[in-house]
C-alpha cells in the first residue's frame, strides 16, 4: 500500500492524552500513514509509559529520533545511582513489566533521520555550523553505535552530563567526542559565530545575549541547504524559516502539541494541552 501522508510531531514528553487526540484529528492510520517524532517522548508529562508503548506499537510507521529526556531516561535506568530529578515522571517506566523491552527499543532508535525523497532531515535539537549532512550523519551513527553497545553505553551515560567541549574538532576522541555530539543533537539552541556552543541560555531569540545566534542562523552554517525538522526549543515555539521547521510548541508546559504534514504543503495542526501544564525550565 502506498504511503498516504507523513506527519512530523513535536515533543510529546508524556502528554499521551494530547498525542492521542492529535492522532485522531489527523485520522492517522499506521497501515498507510507515517509519523516522524522529533524526540523527547517522555518525562514531565503524566503518561510517559503509555507514549512509549503506543509509539513502539506503530512499528515502522513511526520514525523517532532520541531527545535529551529520552537519553536521561536511559541513563537513569542503566547506570548506578539515582540520577532522577525532582520533576521527572519516569517512575512508572521503571516499574513496568515491559521495562527492559522498552529500554532496548529506545536504544535502537536513531539520532538523525534523513529522507532525500521527502527532502527533510530530522534531529531533536541542532547542528553545529561546522557540520554538513555527511558529518552530521557520521556523528549520529557514532552515538547510535555507542548506545547499542552495552559497555560503551555505560561509559557514555556515566560521562554524558556536562557542557564541554564547547567547539567541534575532528580530533575529539572518546567520551569528549560523544558528549559533544550528544549536546548538539539533543540540547543545542544557540552558538557563537565561530561555532562555540552556548548551552546555558535557553530562552527566546529576542532575549539572547549579544554575540550568540540561534544555531540555524550562525553565518556560514554548512547545513544551510538542508530542510531540517526538529523540536526541543519550546521557548522558540513553532518556527518555519531559515531552512528549519521547529515544532516543539510546549505542550507539557501548558501550551499545545503540533503536527505538520511533510509530504505536501498544509497548515500545522495543533492540539491544546488538556491541563495547566508545568512551569517551563527550558529543557
Amino acid at each position: 500500500m502506498a504511503i498516504r501522508a507523513t506527519y512530523a510531531v513535536g515533543d510529546i514528553q508524556g502528554c499521551c492524552d494530547e498525542f492521542e487526540a492529535l492522532l485522531a484529528q489527523l485520522h492517522f492510520d499506521p497501515a498507510r500513514d507515517r509519523l516522524w517524532l522529533t524526540g523527547d517522548l517522555v518525562n514531565r508529562g503524566p503518561r510517559s509509559l503509555d507514549v512509549l508503548r503506543l509509539v513502539k506499537s506503530f512499528g515502522s510507521a513511526a520514525i523517532t529520533v532520541l531527545g535529551n529526556h529520552d537519553l536521561h531516561l536511559l541513563a537513569a535506568a542503566l547506570t548506578p545511582g539515582d540520577q532522577l530529578k525532582p520533576h521527572d515522571t519516569l517512575g512508572p517506566i521503571f516499574e513496568a513489566p515491559d521495562r527492559d523491552e522498552l529500554l532496548a527499543w529506545l536504544r535502537s532508535l536513531p539520532m538523525l533521520h534523513h529522507d532525500a525523497k521527502l527532502g527533510y532531515t530530522m534531529i531533536h535539537a541542532g547542528l553545529p555550523p561546522q557540520w554538513d549532512l555527511a558529518t552530521a550523519q557520521a556523528c549520529a551513527t557514532e552515538l547510535e553505535q555507542a548506545l547499542r553497545d552495552d559497555e560503551r553505553c555505560l561509559e557514555l551515560f556515566t560521562h554524558m552530563y556536562g557542557d564541554k567541549p564547547k567547539r567541534w574538532s575532528d580530533d575529539l576522541r572518546g567520551v569528549d567526542r560523544l558528549r559533544f555530539i550528544t549536546n548538539c543533537l539533543t540540547r543545542l539552541r544557540f552558538c557563537r559565530a565561530d561555532g562555540t556552543l552556548e548551552l546555558k541560555f535557553k530562552g527566546k531569540v529576542a532575549s539572547a545575549p549579544p554575540g550568540i545566534f540561534p544555531w540555524f542562523r550562525v553565518p556560514q552554517r554548512r547545513s544551510r541547504e538542508l530542510r531540517i525538522v526538529c523540536g526541543h526549543w519550546s521557548a522558540l515555539g513553532y518556527h518555519d524559516g531559515d531552512g528549519v521547521l521547529s515544532i516543539d510548541t510546549g505542550c507539557v508546559w501548558g501550551a499545545k502539541l503540533c503536527a505538520v504534514r511533510l509530504d505536501r504543503k498544509a497548515p500545522p495542526v495543533f492540539v491544546p494541552c488538556s491541563s495547566s501544564g508545568l512551569s517551563p525550565d527550558g529543557e
